[in-house]
């Protein structure tokens, strides 16, 4: 961010860059107003400058996603890696602009404030390994001006203004792989008789009432089939092709 500094007929006069650096607000200042040679080359940047740090975590339970949902890209041919959702949070930030005079500070404020309505979103990536990619919008709370220029001519003067942001971003677990579910194999019981209170008891002691089971589906020219007798074996078939879906339900009596 830089400041162009102007003459009475508005000619560029100075262009200033303003450095950005993380610290809070007390620690920076009193750098600032304490230093007795602060223009050395070797001292903290003179002013203007802006410092930021971050405040409190907070769970936003308004952005909460299915526990059990998960994030996947394929690894390789029969691999995959997966990731939990996210838990949303959201994270609060202080930034601090300090200037030595109005007008350098309404230069930068004018260059920030449009972007925030009052919320401003970037998109991130923000799990590289799963391709993870989201908006994450960033609010300004609000806006404060203050002005430490209270004691004698020979103090050295600071305004600051005092930006409050809430970022609404995420917390993610970690990153893992797994093989590609080829055959699904599930029994269903349906107690018959039972009396009501007592279907505990019908665990175990049931017989199955149907098989219903799930594979892929692809012939050996390539094509799609949900025919079983067509198919090539499941375990032949990667992730990567392209084919059907083949249900199968076996009756009670076939069950083995």
């Amino acid at each position: 961010m830089n400041i162009i500094r102007t003459d009475k007929s508005g000619n560029p006069t100075e262009i200033i860059k303003v450095p950005v650096t993380y610290g809070p607000k007390d620690k920076m200042l009193a750098r600032v107003l304490e230093d007795p040679d602060i223009s050395r080359q070797t001292a903290v940047p003179t002013l203007p400058m802006i410092s930021f740090e971050m405040g409190q975590i907070r769970y936003d339970g308004t952005r909460k996603l299915n526990t059990v949902g998960k994030i996947a890209i394929k690894k390789d041919a029969n691999t995959f890696k997966y990731q939990y959702n996210p838990v949303p949070y959201n994270f609060e930030f202080k930034v601090y602009i300090y200037v030595k005079n109005t007008e350098d500070g309404t230069k930068i404020i004018e260059q920030i404030l449009p972007f925030f309505t009052p919320d401003w979103t970037t998109t991130v990536k923000l799990i590289p390994e799963v391709e993870e990619v989201k908006d994450i919008p960033i609010i300004l709370n609000d806006v404060k001006y203050e002005d430490t220029y209270d004691k004698d001519f020979k103090q050295r003067r600071a305004i600051i203004w005092t930006l409050d942001l809430t970022l609404k971003g995420y917390l993610y677990g970690p990153v893992k792989t797994s093989g590609v579910i080829k055959f699904i194999n599930t029994t269903f019981y349906i107690p018959n008789g039972v009396p009501d209170g007592q279907l505990q008891n019908a665990v175990g002691n049931t017989s199955p009432s149907e098989r219903i089971t799930i594979q892929p589906g692809l012939t050996v020219n390539g094509t799609p089939t949900s025919n079983i007798s067509l198919t090539i074996p499941y375990s032949e078939i990667e992730a990567s092709d392209d084919y059907g879906f083949i249900d199968t339900i076996v009756p009670n009596e076939d069950i083995i």
